[in-house]
């Protein structure tokens, strides 16, 4: 038998796009403010928040959108050109668990998200601090 990725149920459990969307600006909202990871992103955020959103909607189970418009996700190698240490990924995890806790919707579902986040973005770490 096949066990769950908990993660993939969420968005059966959202039901909608909007609540991802809401964490995304939330998130890149600290990240405007935060003197560690402002440096790593481009001037305009505005299309790496619609790419987050779609990657984590699909992520979660909803529509696949950011695969037809990106292909597989590759996250680790669309990452590899920015430095990503402990420090970046600690940033990463804290503003993303604060934006977190902005969205009502997605709070049933805190404890898997968070925990997805600090394995995710423990992935993304290619440089040793």
């Amino acid at each position: 038998m096949q066990e769950v990725d908990p993660v993939s149920e969420i968005y059966k459990g959202v039901g909608k796009d909007a609540p991802f969307f809401a964490l995304v600006e939330e998130f890149y909202k600290r990240v405007e403010n935060d003197t560690v990871l402002r440096p790593l992103y481009p001037e305009d955020l505005g299309p790496g928040k619609e790419a987050l959103a779609l990657f984590l909607i699909q992520r979660t189970g909803g529509r696949q959108t950011y695969s037809q418009q990106k292909g597989h996700p590759r996250m680790r190698g669309r990452h590899m050109p920015f430095k990503i240490g402990i420090i970046e990924r600690n940033a990463w995890v804290h503003n993303m668990t604060e934006a977190l806790d902005m969205v009502p919707e997605l709070q049933a579902h805190k404890q898997t998200l968070k925990e997805f986040f600090e394995s995710f973005a423990t992935f993304m770490i290619n440089q040793p601090d």
